[in-house]
């Protein structure tokens, strides 16, 4: 349980550093809180029982649903702009908490291949984006939209 709660905290740590060394509005704490949570309702299915599958499906189904909730919760759209800010945020929130699921089922593997892949598209992905803009001579729809996230 221990190895398992701290990979997920560990993701969540990872994952809201990025966005907090971005000014973003949902940091450490929340990516931290978010894993936790998502890795303990996984972890505790087979405390409560045998574990089964449909189980396991129900829990799953929950986090994605309601983590969709809260990622919502940092999107904003400029009224005066229509820019949209907050997507990537967004979806870090809800990819942190699958992550953590995994960790909390045990499939140590599947979480760390998430967490590095996630990882490297918060890095790169900006700039690539940026890199590939200046190429082919084409904006962003960020750029268009002005989501900036």
């Amino acid at each position: 349980m221990a190895l398992r709660l701290s990979l997920a905290l560990f993701a969540g740590i990872v994952l809201g550093l990025n966005r907090w060394v971005h000014h973003k509005s949902a940091g450490i704490r929340t990516h931290s809180l978010v894993a936790i949570g998502s890795a303990t309702a996984v972890m505790s299915i087979g405390y409560f029982g045998k574990t089964d599958t449909q189980a396991l499906s129900h829990v799953l189904q929950g986090l994605i649903t309601g983590l969709g909730f809260l990622g919502a919760g940092v999107i904003i759209r400029e009224s005066s702009t229509q820019k949209v800010h907050g997507l990537t945020t967004s979806a870090s929130i809800w990819s942190c908490a699958l992550i953590a699921a995994a960790f909390g089922a045990g499939e140590l593997m599947l979480g760390i291949m998430a967490l590095c892949a996630i990882l490297i598209t918060l890095i790169i992905g900006g700039p690539l984006e940026r890199l590939l803009g200046r190429i082919t001579g084409l904006k962003r729809s960020s750029e268009i939209s002005g989501d900036s996230d």
